[in-house]
């Protein structure tokens, strides 16, 4: 019971040492700032940014200069060259590897959306997490105050003796029951806040932190039309897989670039110096040189064919996957969207049964009280009463993340930094 006593003692103290006040919007801001996945998909991103260059994609020529020296005993040659080599036309592949420079620098952004959404609607589902798990810390704490209350009334009437020594025993059993899962709720509590801090990647994963919010409201006016017509728009997994389709149909160009001729230019300044011994200059000469060459190929051994065949498949195998995407986002709407409905008619259902255990709860701690209702009985309305406290806090929760996943679904989550009361309330 001291342990008890002590424990929430430091859960109070904790918590109001806690100077900042975090709402969702708040620990999404903190965690994109400082998540380590965040980072360094931001820094892929930047990567391939950086190889979406004119350059990488063969457009730009190449300038080379080198210079050496060479010798015998009598003699010694040194050189210099400039040189230009330029790739004017192959086909139309450096247009194709530009292009998919380009795409592959949409796919680095929308990667980088996704781990955002990911990581949105995960700090999201632990910060809702962390308030319900505080919300059951709260009734159990209610809980154990009343079995308490009990446990001191049974010793009263068993010290005069109105009562058995197996009503306080009964008494005494329920109390340490409560006190064990009391104690159970505060181990959930610190691994949900923990978590939510590793999320954030607060380096102190125990330092308190207070929420803004203490209840769960479940946004009651979304709508199902919208979100169906966004998710075929705005999902970003269904993005990234038409932008592959576009990939697989440039890797397409790229191989029939290899039915066309290819025109390549050259062009350099040179220098060469010949000496006989170390001060005799015998030979010394100054020039530039070019040269255009044009080329097709006749026969590769029916390897151009092969590929061009292969990239047609491939287009097409992406494109199928880009409608088995379609297909699953589809069920996976109708399927959050149908638990969602349902889990609004619950939230309303809990609602009413909280009510209606709570009065069943104050008339049966009356007539306890006047020695009209047994503890068994008692008891039985006290864990009435914690399990629907549960359900509905359990109900709150499941909607609430029924809410992010459609939210998620259909590419709407990351305007909870812009909107967060409407998204979620």
């Amino acid at each position: 019971m001291k342990q008890l006593l002590c424990l929430t003692l430091l859960l109070s103290v904790a918590t109001a040492a806690a100077q900042d006040v975090f709402d969702l919007k708040r620990c999404i801001e903190t965690g994109l700032e400082r998540n380590y996945a965040i980072r360094i998909i931001r820094n892929e991103q930047i990567l391939s940014e950086n190889n979406a260059t004119l350059g990488n994609a063969g457009f730009l020529p190449s300038a080379d200069i080198s210079a050496g020296f060479s010798g015998t005993k009598d003699t010694e040659t040194a050189n210099a060259a400039l040189s230009l080599n330029w790739t004017v036309f192959d086909g139309f592949a450096i247009q194709a590897d530009y292009a998919r420079l380009k795409e592959l620098r949409n796919i680095g952004e929308l990667n980088t959306r996704m781990t955002i959404e990911d990581f949105i609607a995960g700090i999201s589902g632990e910060y809702y997490n962390l308030i319900r798990q505080k919300t059951r810390l709260r009734n159990l704490t209610s809980t154990l105050a009343l079995s308490r209350e009990r446990l001191r009334i049974v010793e009263e009437r068993y010290v005069i003796g109105s009562m058995s020594r197996l009503d306080m025993q009964q008494a005494q059993v329920d109390f340490n029951a409560d006190s064990s899962a009391l104690l159970n709720q505060f181990e959930v509590v610190h691994r949900s806040r923990t978590h939510l801090n590793q999320l954030m990647a607060i380096d102190n994963v125990e330092e308190p932190i207070l929420l803004k919010d203490s209840a769960i409201y479940p946004n009651v006016s979304l709508d199902e039309a919208d979100l169906r017509a966004r998710t075929m728009e705005s999902n970003v997994s269904l993005l990234i897989a038409r932008k592959n389709v576009s990939l697989s149909a440039l890797d397409l160009k790229k191989a029939q670039s290899r039915n066309y001729p290819y025109l390549r230019l050259n062009a350099g300044y040179g220098y060469t110096a010949n000496w006989a011994g170390m001060t005799n200059l015998q030979q010394q000469r100054l020039s530039p040189n070019y040269g255009l060459t044009i080329g097709f190929n006749l026969f590769d051994g029916f390897n151009k064919n092969r590929e061009q065949r292969n990239a047609r498949i491939q287009i097409e195998n992406r494109d199928l996957l880009r409608r088995e995407l379609e297909l699953s986002l589809r069920t996976d709407m109708s399927n959050q969207w149908m638990a969602y409905e349902n889990n609004l008619n619950l939230w309303n259902l809990e609602k009413a049964n909280l009510v209606v255990a709570q009065e069943n709860f104050r008339i049966a701690i009356e007539r306890y009280r006047l020695g009209d209702l047994s503890g068994i009985q008692l008891r039985e309305a006290q864990n009435s009463l914690l399990n629907a406290e549960e359900r509905q806090s359990i109900v709150e929760f499941a909607t609430k993340l029924c809410e992010i996943s459609l939210l998620q679904l259909s590419g709407q989550i990351i305007n909870v930094l812009k909107y967060p009361t409407p998204l979620f309330p």
